[in-house]
């Protein structure tokens, strides 16, 4: 299984956590190739609103502007980068933040 096969399972998983979740939240895909480097997922939820870039692991290369885009949409709301071996912390992370 290549690397990118191995990142979209876990974004699919994942969006279906979240929808899990959040009953009446809505996952939208960004497109990267839209605006370079933009996380992968946007997750709207009541008024609160959050983003996600997805890797297959922490260690996982950033593309370039990823960092950019995350920094700067955690400091309008909330974002991260999520990987298996963070996605508890962070599904808890986004718990406080849509306070649920």
């Amino acid at each position: 299984m290549n690397n990118i096969q191995l990142e979209r399972e876990f974004q699919s998983g994942l969006i279906k956590e979240i929808k899990n979740l959040y009953k009446n939240c809505i996952v939208i895909k960004l497109d990267s190739g839209y605006i370079q480097g933009i996380p992968d997922l946007l997750v709207l939820y009541n008024d609160k609103w959050a983003a996600l870039e997805c890797k297959k692991s922490p260690n996982s290369k950033k593309r370039p502007n990823q960092e950019y885009w995350v920094n700067k949409m955690d400091g309008m709301s909330f974002s991260r980068f999520i990987c298996p071996e963070n996605k508890e912390e962070v599904l808890n992370e986004l718990q406080q933040t849509f306070g649920s």
